[in-house]
């Protein structure tokens, strides 16, 4: 593994502040980092206005086009009047000249975007209104996303999420001899009941006499961190109910996607919270009930994809300080362990709302 520095090391506050200077945002010293692993976020608070959140793209993860596409989804779903936070149109300060003001924007080996600072508090998603009126927000979400495509952002499938996952964890060596082939075997195993949900297969499976589930534009990674709620009774500038951020994750994958990882609790409790999400899901746009039946499916790719994200972000010095147990034998038998119980899983009949 290298030992050279990584990119993210030279992102220093001197570094944030001449970004957001270079594009005519003033921060007055007042800077804060928030929560992210994948990007570096920050919350700026400007001399003259309101606080911005400025996102540093972690460098190679996306192209250019990747991130546009994102910003472009976000912005036909401002322009729908969907409560998402997207990022700011800006131009180069003077006197560099700039054509047009864009939402992404480079300083130091960084791409960068800045969005507007919104608060909010997690849902309660143990409330049946609450459910119901996210999964309101939800259905408006995939009316625009199922307008167009992605021309440049990858489908979530068994290729990008498995076969590509098993790939990064092999070729790095990251998993202990003593349990690799134990592994190997339970993603096997994984990978034949995987193989059975043909709509998960890489997209162009269909065949004439074929009805597919639709893959479209969703929000990708859509759990409580990423909803923020804001009550009824607290004056917000944009309003109460729920305000999705982070894009990063979208892609083509079916709508049911950004409705599996609100759910928790035994099969009644997750039944119950999917009736609840679909009451109100099913006000603006219909949903195909047998996507139901790739819930568990989705989240065996979204659990083997976890351990290749961190595998390929090892050399980012916050992982091995904020995940020091991956890598051990005992991550990996409890990887092992997940794998067989979701073969169970997947077997299992789908959720009857």
């Amino acid at each position: 593994m290298s030992d050279a520095p990584h990119p993210f090391e030279s992102l220093t506050p001197d570094v944030v502040m001449d970004a957001l200077a270079s594009v005519d945002l003033w921060g007055d010293g007042r800077l804060q980092a928030l929560s992210s692993y994948e990007n570096r976020v920050y919350q700026v608070q400007l001399d003259n206005g309101p606080a911005v959140v400025a996102k540093f793209y972690r460098p190679e993860r996306w192209t250019s086009a990747q991130i546009l596409e994102e910003h472009t989804f976000a912005q036909q779903l401002i322009e729908a009047e969907v409560t998402v936070v997207g990022p700011m149109h800006l131009a180069l300060a003077a006197p560099k000249a700039q054509s047009s003001p864009s939402t992404l924007n480079y300083f130091g080996g960084f791409a960068f975007s800045v969005s507007p600072w919104r608060g909010g508090r997690p849902p309660e998603l143990d409330q049946p209104e609450v459910l119901e009126w996210i999964g309101r927000f939800l259905a408006r979400i995939h009316e625009v996303g199922e307008q167009q495509p992605f021309s440049h952002r990858p489908s979530l499938n068994v290729e990008t999420f498995a076969l590509a996952s098993r790939d990064v964890l092999l070729a790095q060596e990251l998993i202990p001899l003593d349990v690799q082939a134990q592994w190997e075997r339970a993603f096997q195993e994984a990978l034949n009941v995987l193989s059975s949900f043909k709509d998960l297969k890489t997209p162009g499976h269909a065949g004439p006499d074929d009805d597919p589930i639709a893959f479209i534009r969703v929000h990708g990674d859509c759990h409580a961190g990423n909803i923020l709620w804001t009550p009824t009774d607290v004056p917000m500038a944009q309003g109460p109910g729920p305000h999705f951020v982070d894009l990063d994750d979208a892609r083509m994958a079916p709508a049911v996607q950004d409705l599996w990882m609100l759910l928790s609790g035994d099969r009644a409790q997750r039944t119950f919270q999917m009736s609840c999400l679909l009451d109100g899901y099913e006000q603006f746009r219909r949903f195909d009930r047998r996507e139901l039946a790739l819930v568990e499916p989705l989240r065996t790719l979204r659990l083997i994809h976890y351990s290749a994200w961190l595998a390929q972000r090892w050399s980012d010095p916050t992982f091995p300080i904020n995940f020091p147990w991956f890598g051990s034998s005992d991550y990996w038998k409890g990887q092992i362990q997940m794998l067989q119980d979701q073969c169970e899983a997947m077997q299992d009949p789908a959720l009857m709302v």
